[in-house]
């Protein structure tokens, strides 16, 4: 059984990213710790989860409650389930302090996502966290790091190398081709707020999608090609660009994960169940590793008498 931390902000987080990677490695026999920058309990982007106030009505009170639009881009229902569970969970409603955290405490690490700037800048920004994931990552331990997730891992700078963690390691993220999809929806029927769906935005001079997270995570990387979306000749390109389908427990077909050595990534909710369940792999191949390495070490001699 390994220990694993799940770092979230107090509030904003996507439930899918949270609840789905806890019920597949808590399934799997490990133990699920969470850290919130206080250490009070994280709450979920509330329209992630129940889908009001994504409609052109939705700013109205009362009517918010009438869901068309709301019903498609809010948390599916295995999401909503696994959070619905979560949030009961003991370790979730007594999560430790970012600044309490200690990478020798942990033995694999997963970095979810959320968009909406209100909550995940305290995340997204916090220099004790960056320090403790710079430091997870130049352990050589598991990391798991899904949608804004990964822009944590691109900020977190190596105290070995002086540069990102993600340097020199092959990784995707939210793409600017869904991120720009969800804004473009967002900006027609939650027009009043119609920045919902990106966390930073470009100056007046910058070009669309510069402070896209692929934008932002591809400038810290080796090279441009390191960074990884799904190949133009996949037979599934259409649905796992789309945005419109997620996978499932047993539909992997719509998801795009990549492993890089003990780091995986992934884009967006869509993809939660296959990467977590490659993670979880991850974590089990680094166990049994340890396991064997163990086993195979001389032992000293035992004197008795």
């Amino acid at each position: 059984m390994a220990r694993v931390l799940m770092p979230i902000p107090n509030h904003d987080f996507d439930p899918s990213e949270v609840a789905v990677p806890w019920q597949v490695l808590q399934g799997a026999g490990h133990d699920v710790v969470f850290a919130t920058p206080d250490g009070e309990p994280g709450q979920a982007d509330d329209l992630m989860v129940t889908g009001r106030g994504l409609d052109l009505w939705g700013f109205v009170p009362g009517l918010d409650r009438m869901k068309l639009v709301g019903l498609i881009l809010r948390a599916n229902r295995a999401a909503r389930d696994a959070y619905a569970k979560l949030e009961l969970y003991p370790a979730f409603q007594r999560p430790r302090r970012y600044d309490d955290l200690r990478v020798t405490d942990y033995d694999a690490l997963v970095l979810p996502g959320g968009h909406r700037a209100r909550g995940m800048h305290a995340y997204l920004e916090s220099h004790v966290l960056r320090s403790f994931v710079a430091d997870f990552f130049d352990s050589g331990k598991p990391v798991g790091a899904i949608c804004h997730g990964v822009l944590l891992a691109a900020n977190s700078i190596s105290k070995k190398t002086g540069r990102s963690v993600l340097y020199g390691k092959k990784t995707t993220s939210l793409t600017w081709a869904l991120e720009r999809t969800a804004w473009s929806v967002g900006r027609v029927f939650r027009f009043w707020d119609p920045h919902y769906y990106r966390t930073y935005l470009e100056g007046a001079d910058a070009a669309p999608g510069d402070r896209s997270v692929e934008a932002d995570v591809k400038r810290v990387l080796a090279s441009p090609s390191d960074y990884l979306d799904v190949p133009a000749d996949d037979p599934h390109r259409t649905a796992k660009t789309s945005g419109r389908k997620r996978d499932s427990m047993d539909d992997d077909t719509p998801s795009f994960v990549v492993r890089d050595g003990n780091y995986v990534s992934a884009r967006w909710p869509g993809d939660v169940h296959a990467f977590a369940r490659t993670l979880a792999q991850v974590i089990a191949q680094v166990i049994a590793g340890a396991e064997s390495s163990s086993r195979d070490r001389p032992t000293a001699p035992r004197i008795t008498g």
